[in-house]
């Protein structure tokens, strides 16, 4: 009883399943999904290259300083760091003392030792990266109602991070007269789907428009230093993005150069298995 029971449901289920299948490619196929702007004019990330791609890439030091750079004059007005720590900055190249005069030129939550109030201090190489805002409410006060997102894993958090980022920083553009690949016009396409006040287009963007506006719009809008590329808008979004991509994996190069080790050792036992086996059964009989 308890076999053709369990028959049954195992029937029921399978049925069941069958019929929620063939309903879903009846409904898909005699009611298709609308066709929406963001389908049609959403743009898949630039391509673009870095030192740190491959099994072999390693870090551009300078380039990450650059990237720090705009992100400590730039995005850190809005964006936080929050997993990443003052002392971190050591591993980019800057000196102990470099170190201790970037983080002294934070604010960081603290507590007066006399009163044991909260207050605001100058930060310590132990420190993180601050927020920028006190809380949510001030942070959607200050950008039209959106929260900046935390920067420190982005590059991870999104499908391929690194050029996601830089095409976005690169990406801002008039709604007017843009087309797709089919030659398609979106305002002619889709006439509702025009930019919210407020809001600015963006192509590389999930839904088109975003509340940030274009953080880098000129060049020299940051001065590098000597011995550096000059500071132009596509210059300045790569050496962000790369440093966001540190941010994100700062073991990077050590975890390339375990698995380049593991492979190379998995490779060696390999074969020295194989010359074992030979050896063993070099003299039997099959």
């Amino acid at each position: 009883m308890a076999r053709i029971l369990s028959i049954l449901v195992g029937l029921f289920f399978t049925l069941a399943l069958a019929w929620s299948f063939a309903n879903g490619a009846y409904t898909q196929i005699t009611q298709p999904p609308a066709v929406t702007a963001e389908h049609e004019f959403h743009l898949a990330p630039k391509e673009v290259h870095f030192a740190s791609d491959g099994p072999f890439g390693k870090f551009d030091k300078q380039q990450l300083q650059r990237g720090f750079q705009i992100y400590k004059e730039v995005c850190s007005a809005c964006h936080s760091l929050s997993h990443v720590a003052f002392r971190d900055l050591s591993q980019l190249g800057y000196t102990e003392g470099q170190v201790k005069a970037i983080a002294a030129g934070f604010q960081v939550p603290g507590v007066d030792p006399n009163t044991g109030e909260a207050n605001m201090r100058p930060g310590m190489p132990t420190d993180y990266f601050p927020k920028p805002f006190a809380n949510d409410i001030a942070a959607r006060a200050a950008n039209n109602n959106a929260i900046p997102p935390d920067l420190s894993l982005m590059t991870k958090a999104r499908h391929d991070g690194p050029a996601y980022v830089y095409s976005l920083l690169t990406g801002f553009r008039s709604q007017e007269g843009f087309r797709n690949a089919k030659g398609q016009e979106i305002l002619k396409e889709f006439p509702d789907a025009k930019t919210p006040n407020g809001l600015h287009f963006n192509p590389y963007f999930a839904n088109l428009n975003l509340a940030m506006a274009p953080p880098l719009t000129s060049t020299g809008q940051v001065e590098y230093g000597p011995g550096n590329p000059k500071p132009t808008v596509d210059q300045m979004a790569k050496d962000v993005s790369a440093f966001l991509i540190w941010t994100a994996e700062p073991k990077l190069e050590k975890r390339k150069q375990t698995g380049l080790a593991v492979v190379l050792f998995l490779i060696f036992a390999t074969v020295l298995g194989y010359m074992a086996y030979r050896n063993v059964w070099a003299n039997q009989k099959h």
